[in-house]
């Protein structure tokens, strides 16, 4: 979607996280992945970057223009990361037996925490009082909204004095 509206986009997981295979099981060291996306910010007049970097990435947030935090209930949340880790991994590797079986129900008990857990981990807590320290514009939306009213939002929100 952002290369549709002439951005490029970034992902903080490939930033954060080796690649590796399966996915997602090494982190990269923080000055690495630091200067990682540093080096990916400076190379496009135009990005948008998705996922969290609360912490980590700190140094980078005077870059940033405006915020746009996603709320989506858990049930929907844990139902859309079912079905990304099906895709990603395919249902005989996710199901009882599979190789990675106990990886992906260890990984959506981590995620059924974030509305209630602390500071301890990354959780909503963890974000709000992360959103509480930045000084661009913050946005936030439904993020069980559509793709087209959520672009609509940020759009009516960016044109807004």
């Amino acid at each position: 979607m952002a290369s549709s509206h002439g951005h490029r986009h970034l992902d903080t997981d490939d930033y954060f996280w080796l690649p590796t295979n399966p996915p997602f099981r090494e982190t990269r060291p923080h000055g690495a992945r630091l200067e990682l996306l540093r080096r990916s910010m400076g190379e496009s007049n135009s990005w948008v970057l998705s996922g969290s970097l609360c912490g980590w990435g700190d140094p980078l947030v005077p870059e940033f223009e405006l915020i746009v935090f996603l709320t989506v209930p858990t049930p929907i949340r844990l139902a859309r990361l079912g079905i990304r880790e099906h895709e990603r991994y395919g249902p005989h590797a996710i199901t009882p037996g599979g190789a990675y079986h106990g990886a992906h129900v260890e990984f959506l008990q981590w995620a059924a925490r974030y509305d209630t857990a602390g500071l301890e981990m990354r959780s909503r807590a963890l974000h709000e009082a992360w959103l509480a320290t930045v000084s661009c514009r913050v946005i936030r939306l439904d993020g069980d909204l559509s793709l087209r009213e959520q672009l609509t939002r940020i759009e009516q929100f960016g044109a807004a004095p």
